[in-house]
């Protein structure tokens, strides 16, 4: 298996008795399961278990409820046809599939797809307070490239809503959490999983958690990037990259998407750079103007306008500012200032109080929006029927995968894939459990091994800084791997990663093992691992597809329908690829009949 590379073994360690990283103390837990990650797709995969009889402990990076799946306002989609009768899940189906360019895994989506009315009835009884038709209805609004309206939604702050619900739920089950505790690597000999070890990020403590079944629900990659929608300390590839290291594959990791809407930093300030405006304010008729007010997709897509596919409308403004047409600020103008006040208080709240804060009111003018880094569409390689990555006892699901969503995500699926296929994992796992984990004698001395590596990269006293390398490994992502690709360019990106590795055979990490340094030097191995990984796929694929697109194989080529996966090999990281499954009749049926956004159905 391949080894962190010097990230860890090598760091500088002072002399004398502070320098003796030989003893080590740790908490040991035994458990059925453990679910890393809190979000929406880690909580419904442990309701599952619970319901089923199955005690999981669940842990998260944050306070309990402080998960990313907060951060998604939009919406959710479900073919409920509460708007659009004729709208049906063989049509979601259709619409994922022809939006991730058709190198979606066929069954993750019919799966997803099929699933999610039955998911919607149920986070309604579960609390959820969906926005409401005037008949009582579940309402429902448009997203990019839906043929219908069929995107769920609380508002603005329907991630939130969502996941407040789920947790609720996890809560009256009485499901055990453990808040603020990272896991630093899964206890494999590359064929079987029996535990994983962390720290809490709190008081330090080493922690052991000694299991036969792990399931990730670790969130994307996509905050490697250094304009991006995440929080800073989250989707930075930890989940992908335990799978990776414990024998799983990855694919697809070249397809990150870039969400059209970030907001502008030069314009609101460093803390607010590319935080997400969400899609909902072009689904509720937002408009997109360049600096010289000209409505510019009339250019590039008249037909779906601003509501076309994330890549579309994100090209398209990063073309629009390349050409000179772009804002003093380096971006373009979102205008929902034509529709009544109260209409965008009521469905835009949260935009409307965060513009609000900054000044800006957007009943009455336009927010400067351009390009951010938001979802990774790329992951583990799974069996979406049970999660299983092909590693006895490691399962995976949401963001941390890939499959659902192909070369591009549509708009208003990721919620949707977490909860869809999170209580399919949980279904699975339960039937898995056969009495207490059978834990081999080697896992103890491959926890203490890892541990005595983290003491010694709590105590590197080298000159480079964490939090400087992960910002220099978000200039080389966004400079080399960004919107638009070139095999100079990513060479070069490789080339500047591989010096970032280098560096951190200098690192300095100062303070304890609870502060945020160390938090940022466990990151750095991650975050560095995946970046290799995205640059190695994203020159291997030499065709543009969704949101993969190189300016030297500007067309898609239909041989290159298939997925890229990344495996670890003795030396470094293996490339190959992987032809993709054709879809079921019923789905093919409807990609035949086109079904297709008009987007003037808004004005």
């Amino acid at each position: 298996m391949m080894t962190r590379l010097p990230l860890w073994e090598e760091a500088k360690t002072p002399t004398g008795p502070q320098g003796d990283v030989q003893s080590v103390e740790y908490e040991t837990v035994q458990i059925p399961v453990l679910v890393v990650g809190a979000g929406a797709a880690g909580a419904r995969v442990a309701i599952e278990l619970a319901e089923a009889g199955v005690e999981p402990l669940v842990i998260g990076k944050r306070d309990h409820g402080d998960a990313h799946t907060t951060w998604a306002a939009g919406g959710i989609n479900a073919a409920l046809g509460s708007l659009d009768s004729e709208d049906g899940w063989t049509i979601h189906a259709a619409d994922t599939l022809d939006e991730g360019h058709f190198i979606n895994d066929p069954m993750a989506v019919e799966l997803t797809t099929s699933e999610m009315p039955d998911r919607i009835r149920e986070l309604d009884e579960w609390g959820m307070g969906f926005d409401r038709t005037e008949n009582g209805r579940i309402n429902q609004r448009y997203f990019g490239a839906q043929s219908f309206r069929r995107t769920c939604f609380v508002g603005d702050r329907t991630g939130e809503a969502m996941l407040d619900a789920l947790v609720s739920k996890a809560q009256s089950l009485s499901i055990p959490y453990r808040e603020n505790v990272m896991i630093t690597r899964l206890l494999s000999d590359g064929t079987g999983v029996h535990g994983a070890v962390g720290y809490d990020m709190e008081t330090g403590e080493f922690l052991l958690f000694e299991t036969d079944h792990v399931v990730l629900a670790a969130g994307g990659y996509s905050a490697l990037y250094n304009r991006h929608s995440s929080r800073d300390d989250e989707n930075n590839g930890d989940g992908p990259v335990l799978a990776l290291e414990a024998g799983a594959s990855l694919m697809d990791i070249e397809f990150v998407q870039f969400h059209p809407t970030g907001m502008v930093e030069a314009r609101y300030g460093d803390d607010w750079a590319g935080r997400l405006v969400t899609e909902a304010v072009r689904g509720e008729g937002g408009r997109l103007l360049n600096a010289n007010g000209e409505r510019f997709m009339e250019r590039y897509s008249p037909d779906q306008m601003e509501l076309d596919a994330r890549d579309v409308v994100a090209r398209a403004i990063a073309r629009e500012i390349r050409e000179g047409r772009g804002t003093e600020n380096g971006g373009v103008y979102l205008d929902i200032s034509h529709r009544e006040d109260q209409y965008v208080k009521d469905r835009l709240p949260r935009m409307h109080e965060r513009f609000a804060e900054l000044g800006v009111d957007i009943t009455e003018e336009p927010m400067e929006v351009a390009p951010t880094a938001h979802y990774s569409m790329g992951g583990v390689d799974i069996d979406f029927e049970t999660g299983e990555t092909g590693v006895e006892g490691l399962y995976a699901v949401g963001e941390t995968v890939a499959g659902v969503h192909g070369a591009n995500r549509l708009g208003g699926n990721s919620l949707a894939e977490t909860v869809a296929i999170g209580k399919l994992v949980g279904e699975h796992v339960a039937e898995q459990i056969d009495g207490d984990p059978s834990v081999p004698t080697t896992v103890k001395t491959l926890a203490e091994r890892e541990f005595r590596s983290l003491k010694r990269l709590a105590a590197a006293d080298g000159t480079e800084r964490p939090q400087q390398l992960l910002d220099d490994l978000g200039d080389v992502l966004w400079k080399h791997a960004g919107i638009l690709r070139d095999e100079a360019s990513l060479r070069a990106g490789l080339r500047e990663v591989q010096a970032l590795r280098e560096r951190t055979a200098d690192l300095r990490v100062e303070g304890d093992r609870a502060g945020r340094d160390f938090e940022f030097a466990v990151d750095l191995a991650f975050s560095i691992t995946l970046a290799e990984a995205l640059l190695e796929s994203a020159l291997r694929r030499e065709e543009s597809r969704g949101a993969h697109y190189r300016t030297d194989y500007p067309e898609i080529d239909p041989d290159w329908q298939r997925n890229v996966l990344v495996d670890a090999g003795d030396t470094g990281l293996e490339l190959r690829t992987r032809g993709v499954p054709e879809p079921s009749e019923e789905i093919q049926e409807a990609i035949e009949e086109g079904h297709e956004l008009d987007y003037h159905h808004l004005e």
